[in-house]
C-alpha cells in the first residue's frame, strides 16, 4: 500500500451548492459571534462557523441562573439572547467577513413572516454563505408550539425562508418530537438544501436543598456527551430517510466522536458544548480526521460517509 502523507489527504465535503474545505463546524450558541474565540482557535482552519441565532429584534434572554452543568454535559435556558439583526450586521459582520472560513448564520422568529424577513435581509450581505434555521422556536401564532415539533409547520417555515433567499438552508431539527424522519421529509420536501440535528433535549434540574428549580426558567436544553447516543440515533434515522445532506451534532467533543456521525451518514458535523470546556476541540478533531484517514489507508473523507454496516446492510 502507497503511503499517503497528510497532503494528500482531502477532507473537503459539500452540503448541496455549499463545499467546506472539511467537515468541522461549530454549534450556534456555543461559540459566540466567532471573535470572542479568536485568542482560542484558529478560525481560518474550520469548515465552516455558525453563529449565534439572530432574531429581528435584540433579545435580552431569560434571568439568571440560566446555565447548570449536569452528568456528562449542561442545562442552558440562555433564551435566544442575541444582538438582533441590525445589531449583527452592523457590528459583527466586519469581522466575520475576515474570517477565511464559511459563515453560517443561525435565524429564529416567533412566526412565519419574521423568518422569512431574516432571510430576506441577510441574503446579499457580503460574508454570509448560508442560512441554518432554528425551528425549536415557539410559535406565538399557535399557542407556543414549536415550530420544529410539528411536520406542517416546520415545512411552511422552511419554505417561507427559501422562497426569500438564494443563500443554502439549512434546517435545525428538534429532537423532542416522536418521529425525527417524518420531520427531515417534512422540511426536505419543503425544499430544505440539508438538514442539522440534534438541537438540545429538554430536561431540569431540582436543587434539593431548596426545592427550587436550578433555572431560573425551571426547564432548559440538555447538550453535551450525554445527548450523544440520541443525536447519533437520529442521524443514522435521518440520513436514511431523505436524500439532502445531513449535519451531525450532539456530544460532539473528539475525532472519535465526529468519525461516528460521519459512519453513520452525516456529511459534516458541528462541535457544541465541548467549546466551553475544551475550546480547540474542533481544530483537534480536524487533526483527528487527517490521522485516521492516513491510518485506514483513505485519502477522502468522503470515502467513509455513509458506510456504517449492519445486519440489514
Amino acid at each position: 500500500m502507497d503511503t499517503i502523507n497528510d497532503q494528500d489527504i482531502d477532507l473537503r465535503v459539500r452540503l448541496g451548492t455549499l463545499s467546506l474545505r472539511n467537515p468541522v463546524m461549530t454549534a450556534s450558541g456555543t461559540f459566540g459571534y466567532a471573535g470572542e474565540f479568536s485568542h482560542l482557535v484558529n478560525l481560518h482552519r474550520l469548515g465552516a462557523v455558525v453563529v449565534k441565532g439572530i432574531s429581528l429584534e435584540p433579545r435580552p434572554g431569560n434571568p439568571p441562573p440560566r446555565v447548570v452543568e449536569t452528568a456528562c454535559g449542561m442545562l442552558n435556558a440562555i433564551g435566544l439572547e442575541n444582538v438582533g439583526l441590525q445589531g449583527f450586521l452592523e457590528g459583527k459582520m466586519e469581522f466575520l467577513r475576515g474570517i477565511n472560513s464559511r459563515v453560517i448564520v443561525n435565524i429564529l422568529g416567533d412566526s412565519v413572516l419574521e423568518y422569512g424577513k431574516l432571510a430576506q435581509q441577510l441574503t446579499g450581505v457580503d460574508g454570509i454563505d448560508a442560512l441554518e434555521v432554528n425551528i425549536s422556536c415557539p410559535n406565538v401564532k399557535k399557542g407556543g408550539v414549536a415550530f420544529g415539533t410539528d411536520p406542517s409547520m416546520a415545512a411552511e417555515v422552511t419554505r417561507a425562508v427559501k422562497e426569500r433567499t438564494d443563500l443554502p438552508v439549512i434546517v435545525k431539527l428538534s429532537p423532542n418530537v416522536t418521529d425525527i424522519s417524518v420531520m427531515a421529509r417534512a422540511v426536505e420536501g419543503a425544499g430544505a438544501d440539508a438538514i442539522s440535528l440534534i438541537n438540545t433535549l429538554i430536561g431540569m434540574a431540582i436543587d434539593t436543598t431548596s426545592r427550587r428549580p436550578r433555572l431560573a426558567n425551571v426547564i432548559g436544553g440538555l447538550s453535551g456527551p450525554a445527548i450523544k447516543p440520541v443525536a447519533l440515533r437520529m442521524v443514522w434515522q435521518t440520513a436514511r430517510a431523505v436524500s439532502i445532506p445531513v449535519i451531525g451534532i450532539g456530544g460532539i467533543a473528539t475525532a472519535e466522536d465526529a468519525l461516528e456521525f460521519l459512519i453513520a451518514g452525516a456529511s459534516a458535523i458541528q462541535v457544541g458544548t465541548a467549546n466551553f470546556y475544551q475550546p480547540r476541540s474542533a481544530e483537534s478533531i480536524i487533526d483527528g480526521l487527517t490521522a485516521y484517514l492516513k491510518n485506514q489507508g483513505e485519502s477522502s473523507i468522503r470515502s467513509i460517509i455513509g458506510t456504517l454496516q449492519t445486519d440489514g446492510s
